[in-house]
């Protein structure tokens, strides 16, 4: 970002079925945003709320990826922070944010603490560091903010094969940051707490079952490539004490090892189209 360009923060929120002008109280927003809500309808509306501009499209078509995609699309803001409907954000978020961005020059993608049920924490940064290959997939894209022209360098969008409304139930945030990794983006996690997840029921993990595991491997062979059935296999250990009350661990781990086998195929399928078109 060049010295004297003044940045400004933009929240993109993925909503289902909510009240645009109740959500932007509950999400505590107070910066610009832009809130793509799936309903049975199409509308576009603006409205002002705390100073700030408040942009909102109704969609009917579903899925968290093609959400996020459309507000990226349409996106204003240097900064861009990817948020859901079931966050509330801090008090003096945006200047936290951009803070970050100023002070960490070469980062294209910051991750930075959200509150969450300790069932469900898969990190807290307790130190400002550069995130690798070996740990991304750890991080949530509920607290992960981008400068949006990196992305559209790279031209870099969310997968709508992965995610809440797609055939696949989860892991678009993952293979989001992967392709930052591979587009060469630098991506860091930061320290500062930016707001806190409102608990509720997850749209997405219904409990240990065949799609889940099958799921999975799936993304992993999107994720790992050649090492899928050894990722595969590590997430079966660490999780072994949660997944053995419901499953048996032989079976989890051939589920898996079906669904990397097909993700395997697409993968495939999708090399040769690409080379084949271009």
């Amino acid at each position: 970002m060049g010295k004297g360009i003044v940045m400004r923060l933009q929240v993109l929120v993925a909503a289902v079925d909510a009240d645009v002008r109740k959500l932007a109280d509950q999400m505590n927003l107070d910066s610009d945003a832009l809130i793509v809500n799936q309903k049975d309808q199409y509308a576009y509306e603006e409205f002002e709320h705390r100073g700030h501009r408040i942009r909102c499209m109704t969609m009917a078509e579903r899925g968290v990826g093609l959400s996020r995609n459309t507000a990226l699309q349409r996106a204003e803001g240097e900064i861009c922070l990817f948020s859901d409907e079931d966050i509330c954000l801090e008090n003096g978020y945006e200047e936290k944010i951009l803070k970050s961005f100023r002070e960490i020059s070469d980062a294209d993608v910051i991750i930075f603490n959200l509150k969450v049920d300790p069932s469900r924490a898969t990190y807290h940064t307790t130190s400002r560091h550069r995130v690798h290959w070996y740990n991304y997939g750890r991080y949530g894209i509920a607290a992960v903010a981008v400068r949006r022209e990196a992305l559209l360098r790279g031209n870099i969008s969310f997968s709508l094969l992965f995610g809440g409304g797609a055939k696949y139930s989860n892991g678009e945030d993952s293979l989001f940051l992967h392709d930052c990794m591979k587009k060469g983006l630098h991506i860091y996690a930061d320290t500062p707490n930016i707001g806190e997840e409102i608990p509720r029921q997850s749209t997405w993990f219904q409990g240990y079952h065949d799609k889940f595991f099958f799921d999975r491997g799936v993304l992993y062979a999107y994720l790992y490539g050649r090492m899928a059935t050894v990722w595969a296999l590590r997430f079966l250990i660490t999780k072994k004490e949660q997944i053995l009350n419901e499953f048996s661990f032989g079976k989890a781990f051939q589920l898996m090892k079906d669904g990397i086998r097909e993700g395997r195929q697409i993968r495939r399928h999708d090399e040769t189209t690409d080379r084949q078109a271009g």
